[in-house]
C-alpha cells in the first residue's frame, strides 16, 4: 500500500525549504502583522457624513469651470442624497408628480419647487442658511410658498383674506407635505379632528341627539366649509347660491322658487330656524316647540315681521302647539299663500 503513495510536488518541495530558511522566520510574521494592520485601519475608518457626501457630489459635478451648470438647481435625486427618508415619504405625495411630470419647469420641480434651489446648499455642504426651511419662519412667509403653486388653483385663490389666513393659520397647521396621515390633501390628522384642533366648540354640536352625520362618515366638514376661503358667513361653500346654496345641494325640495315664499327663509335662510350643526330639538330646530319658533315672528309685538295669528289659535292647547300640522309647506308653496299644500 505504501508503494501507491505520490510523492510530494516540486512545488511544495520548494514551498518547504522556502519556510525553512532563517530569513522566513522574520519576514512571515511581519507579513500577517502587516495584512492585520492593513485589515483593521479599514475597518476604523469612520462612515462618510452627509455634510462630506456632499462635498464628494460637488466636486466630482464641479470640478472645472468648464463642466458647471448655469442653472442654480440641482434635482430631487440630489436631495435625496442626505435626505433620504423624507424622499421616500415625498415619492408617496402628489407633490412627486412635479418630479414625474414633464410639464413642470425646473423650478416648479420636486423639493425646490418649495425650498428654492440647492445648489448653494450642496457647494457649501449642507449650510442651512443656503436653502429655504420653514423652520423659523414667519407664518406669512411659510404660506406664501405655498400659496406660488396653489393660489392659482380655484379652491384655493382666496386664501389670503379668508378667515384661516386673517387668523394666521399657517398652511403647515393643516398639511404635512412630508408625512401625511391622508396622501390625498396631505393632511396631517384625520376630519373631523384636525377641524376640532381650533373648533373646539362645535364637537358638541355633532354629539347632540339632532346632527348632521359627521362622526358617522356621512359627510365631512369641508362637505360645507372650504378652509382656504369664501365669500359666504363662515365660508360655506357655492358663492353665485348664496350661504344657503350648500344647503339645498342636499335638501333639494326646499329650494324653489316658490309662487308663495316664507319671508325668513328668502332673507333670512335656513340658520333662522336651523342650527346647522347639531341641535337637541328634533329638525335641528333653535325652539324645542314649534309654535314657540313661529311666535318669534307672528306675534301682536309691534314691529316684529310676520302675519298675526288667527282670533282662533289657542296656544295654550295641544292642537294648536304644532304650526306645521296645518302649515305642512312652512318652506314655500306653489299653491296656497298660507303653506297648507
Amino acid at each position: 500500500m505504501i508503494s501507491h503513495i505520490r510523492p510530494p510536488s516540486r512545488a511544495m518541495r520548494d514551498l518547504a525549504r522556502a519556510l525553512t530558511r532563517p530569513s522566513a522566520l522574520v519576514i512571515l510574521p511581519l507579513g500577517l502583522a502587516l495584512g492585520v494592520l492593513l485589515g483593521t485601519e479599514q475597518a476604523v475608518q469612520p462612515k462618510p457624513t452627509s455634510a462630506s457626501r456632499m462635498r464628494t457630489w460637488a466636486n466630482a459635478w464641479w470640478r472645472s469651470p468648464s463642466q458647471q451648470p448655469e442653472s442654480p438647481y440641482v434635482g430631487s435625486e440630489t436631495c435625496k442624497m442626505c435626505h433620504e427618508d423624507l424622499y421616500t415619504h415625498f415619492t408617496r405625495t402628489a407633490h412627486f408628480l412635479t418630479v414625474t411630470s414633464p410639464k413642470y419647469k425646473e423650478a416648479e420641480k420636486g423639493c425646490e419647487s418649495c425650498h428654492g434651489p440647492g445648489r448653494e446648499h450642496v457647494e457649501s455642504g449642507g449650510d442651512v442658511e443656503k436653502i429655504f426651511s420653514f423652520r423659523g419662519r414667519s407664518i406669512a412667509e411659510q404660506n406664501a410658498r405655498c400659496l406660488t403653486c396653489h393660489e392659482q388653483q380655484q379652491e384655493r385663490h382666496n386664501f389670503r383674506p379668508s378667515a384661516h389666513g386673517l387668523s394666521q393659520v399657517a398652511c403647515t397647521d393643516c398639511h404635512s407635505a412630508h408625512s401625511p396621515v391622508l396622501l390625498e390633501d396631505l393632511l396631517a390628522k384625520r376630519l373631523p379632528e384636525l377641524c376640532y384642533a381650533c373648533h373646539g366648540e362645535v364637537r358638541q354640536d355633532f354629539i347632540k341627539p339632532f346632527r348632521h352625520r359627521v362622526h358617522e362618515g356621512g359627510m365631512s366638514c369641508t362637505t360645507c366649509h372650504n378652509p382656504h376661503g369664501g365669500f359666504n358667513v363662515a365660508q360655506t361653500r357655492d358663492v353665485l347660491g348664496g350661504t344657503d346654496a350648500i344647503c339645498l345641494k342636499c335638501h333639494t325640495d326646499k329650494q324653489g322658487p316658490f309662487v308663495f315664499e316664507h319671508v325668513p327663509v328668502r332673507l333670512e335662510g335656513c340658520a333662522s330656524c336651523h342650527v346647522p350643526h347639531g341641535s337637541n330639538n328634533p329638525r335641528l330646530l333653535t325652539r324645542p316647540r314649534v309654535d314657540q319658533l313661529c311666535l318669534e315672528c307672528h306675534t301682536l309685538t309691534p314691529g316684529i315681521l310676520g302675519s298675526e295669528p288667527p282670533a282662533f289659535h289657542d296656544i295654550r292647547r295641544p292642537r294648536f302647539q304644532n304650526c306645521t300640522t296645518c302649515h305642512v309647506k312652512v318652506h314655500g308653496s306653489n299653491v296656497n299663500r298660507l303653506f297648507f299644500q
